[in-house]
């Protein structure tokens, strides 16, 4: 995505911006506002206090945060959609969700595992040969022709568990092979792939070495990449035809997509990052025309490239904490759930699989979904995933939450942002009792 330019925080405009235009609503069969039995109204005024003074500070132009539990929901819409301006948030703005993608993706390929066209232990090799007979570096940060024969194939199962041998390396060192991967357009950071379908990006990613064995270390992202290959494979069908027509239209997720109608350009707002040095807010996609997202991509990134609203995600998030039941029928099967919700990595994987400080303390990782394994305040709890650009989403079976967090500031340090902090903390103080 084109970085355009830099926008200066204006503290009237952002205070304007927070304060008038912030709007709890309620919808959904069942709700009943502040006299709810599902959140308290405390914990409510609590949550929208938190957003609206993090925008105020200047920590974000605006955010959308949306509870729900068991029919009743909340949204709340604070801010404007960039530094500055007067559009404000809206329960039906558009945001760029990054990794929040992920966990449809899942769901997707276990549809076709129900159905048979896939199988979780089957190689790859069928419906992707360019990743079959893989050569694999002997050490990491070794020369790209120093390798061996891959011990085992790539299996399905492997790219939904982040284990296919290849992705992100979180260690200090520019490495022959990140160089490499960089060149050739597969490469893991902010920016989306640009290869013009999923044929070229394969053939990029094919004719590199594998970083690790199949199955021994989890590799942040590039699994999810290569499964939306897989899918598109599989299936018989554009990425998003298949996605829309499975997901997305059952759910009545009528908003979400891989690049944004030219009739709803308006409801997608700015997106920045912040520079380290200067801190300064910077653009990172544009709204409107200019933004990456006016456009469908050649190839889809299925690990990180979907555009959504609140109330979409709730409708996927709902379909997950019923184990796949919903109102108009079933989309997955109990076992299909359970089998993503299971953290799927032992401690010797996790030990060798450097993340975010922490992070394998309180996560593991199923099908395409973060498994909260313990938590603190301020933690989620249940299953779920975050987005890079500034997104979070999370269902707890325990107390029946959904929790929807979307913001369009991309994350800045390996540490949770203090948006999530703030909103995942009080999200359960909401909670009455």
């Amino acid at each position: 995505m084109r970085r355009r330019g830099v926008e200066r925080m204006g503290r009237r405009e952002v205070l304007r911006g927070a304060l008038g235009v912030a709007a709890l609503t309620g919808c959904g069969r069942g709700t009943r506002g502040d006299t709810s039995s599902a959140f308290s109204r405390a914990g409510l005024e609590r949550l929208r206090s938190a957003m609206t003074s993090l925008v105020a500070r200047g920590e974000l132009p605006g955010a959308v945060t949306l509870l729900a539990r068991g029919d009743e929901v909340h949204v709340d819409a604070v801010g404007t959609h960039a530094f500055g301006s007067t559009t404000p948030m809206r329960r039906d703005t558009l945001f760029r969700i990054a990794s929040m993608s992920k966990p449809i993706a899942g769901a997707a390929t276990m549809l076709l595992v129900e159905e048979g066209t896939l199988r979780l232990d089957e190689p790859v090799d069928r419906l992707l040969p360019e990743l079959a007979n893989r050569r694999v570096l002997k050490r990491p940060d070794g020369p790209l022709d120093d390798t061996e024969p891959a011990r085992r194939p790539i299996l399905v199962s492997d790219l939904l568990t982040l284990r296919l041998g290849t992705g992100a390396l979180m260690v200090p060192g520019d490495f022959p092979i990140v160089q490499a991967m960089n060149a050739k357009g597969v490469g893991v950071g902010p920016e989306l792939p640009q290869a013009p379908n999923a044929d070229a990006w394969l053939a990029a990613l094919g004719s590199l070495p594998l970083i690790h064995q199949p199955g021994e270390v989890w590799m942040y992202d590039t699994g999810i990449t290569v499964l939306g290959a897989l899918l598109e494979r599989a299936s018989g069908q554009p990425l998003e035809t298949f996605l829309r027509e499975r997901l997305f239209a059952p759910l009545g997720m009528k908003d979400t997509g891989f690049s944004v109608p030219a009739d709803k350009l308006d409801r997608l707002p700015t997106t920045y990052f912040r520079d380290p040095q200067t801190k300064e807010f910077i653009v990172f996609d544009p709204p409107g025309k200019d933004s990456r997202f006016s456009k469908a991509p050649g190839f889809p990134s299925a690990a990180g490239g979907l555009v959504s609203t609140a109330e979409d995600y709730l409708a996927f998030a709902r379909m997950m904490l019923r184990r796949g039941d919903t109102p108009g029928g079933r989309i997955l099967s109990e076992r299909s759930v359970a089998q993503m919700t299971t953290d799927h990595l032992t401690p010797e994987q996790k030990a060798r699989s450097p993340f975010s400080p922490g992070f394998w303390d309180t996560h593991g990782w199923g099908y395409a979904v973060s498994v909260i394994t313990r938590h603190e305040p301020g933690d989620p709890r249940g299953f779920g995933w975050d987005g890079g650009y500034g997104t979070s989403c999370y269902w707890d079976p325990e107390t029946g939450l959904i929790g929807v967090l979307l913001t369009q500031r991309t994350m800045d340090s390996p540490t949770a942002p203090a948006a999530f902090v703030d909103f995942w903390r009080a999200a359960y103080e909401a909670l009455p009792g």
